[in-house]
């Protein structure tokens, strides 16, 4: 079936983009995998005809918005985000009305209605330099991680309003697994994900543990994709999506890795198979579009995220 695929990507002219946290199969016959920005930046660059995108909808969107003379596909229109869900444009208007002179920073993990409102969007892997580039005497409305939100206000020493939304998959990974697993992995590598609901725990007791700060990696998941690569370390625990645990093992195959927690499944990425890969292809089904003045509206702030990266 992935030679199939592959035939059909080439008979359309077509791109395929998947995330890191997609089914091993489908990652597997993608042309490109990687995080949001990543494959933001690789929808921009593209000069296929037909993008197809093995991720979520809000993903599938941002493809739309960057690339509006491209056919954005996604084999699953039911490959939704609970993190995009805890926030809609009429919830963030009430909000920005409350503070009218606030800079609006969005997580990529929004609809296009909301990144119509927003300032800026990012990602966890350029959140930190696009707080940075905004005045400090500006207020900023933080959306609508408030892991992320907590991380990013500890790196940077700046003070923010932060919506109370969460990933339901990073939410469940807890303090309490954390001291579980690195009491039996004392010397291995934590490589954890910002959006995880013990993020801010861990640093806060790796300022208080050199050890623990030793072996604590914040990062994206292509921070960590690059820290495996560099590091003299063999065994690392993932706190994360597990989807990434395929890729990491593929570009790294003479290293270790543990899932933090083996619970860490989104089943909206994993709603996305190689059958349904097979079938957008083949039927050119299901397409994305954002309507112009909609998209026109979010393309700057998603444009800021990508030259921000």
């Amino acid at each position: 079936m992935q030679d199939e695929v592959r035939a059909l990507a080439q008979e359309r002219n077509a791109v395929i983009l998947a995330h890191n946290y997609q089914v091993p199969e489908v990652q597997d016959v993608a042309d490109y995998v990687g995080d949001s920005l990543g494959l933001s930046q690789q929808a921009t660059a593209t000069q296929a005809d037909v993008i197809v995108f093995a991720g979520v909808h809000f993903m599938a969107e941002t493809a739309a918005i960057l690339a509006p003379d491209r056919t954005v596909l996604i084999p699953d229109l039911e490959a939704g985000c609970s993190l995009a869900a805890s926030i809609d444009a009429e919830a963030l208007a009430a909000w920005k009305a409350e503070h009218p002179d606030a800079v609006v920073v969005s997580y990529v993990n929004t609809t296009a209605e909301v990144k119509a409102l927003s300032d800026y969007c990012c990602t966890s892997g350029n959140a930190r330099a696009v707080i940075e580039a905004i005045p400090e005497d500006r207020e900023i409305l933080f959306l609508p991680d408030m892991f992320l939100g907590a991380y990013l206000e500890r790196l940077t020493g700046r003070s923010m309003r932060i919506w109370p939304g969460e990933c339901h998959v990073h939410a469940g990974i807890r303090p309490e697994d954390v001291s579980r697993m690195m009491a039996e992995r004392p010397s291995t590598d934590l490589l954890i994900h910002p959006e995880c609901g013990c993020a801010s725990q861990c640093m806060y007791a790796a300022a208080h543990d050199p050890k623990l700060a030793s072996t604590t990696h914040v990062l994206s998941t292509e921070g960590m994709v690059r820290h495996v690569a560099s590091s003299p370390k063999r065994e690392f625990v993932v706190a994360t999506e597990t989807g990434i645990l395929h890729r990491l093992r593929k570009e790294a195959p003479d290293k270790r890795f543990y899932a933090m927690s083996e619970r860490a499944v989104c089943r909206y990425m994993k709603q996305i198979t190689l059958p349904k890969l097979r079938d957008s292809l083949r039927d050119m089904r299901y397409e994305v579009r954002v309507p112009d003045e909609l998209a026109e509206r979010a393309r700057l702030a998603i444009q800021r995220m990508v030259e921000i990266a």
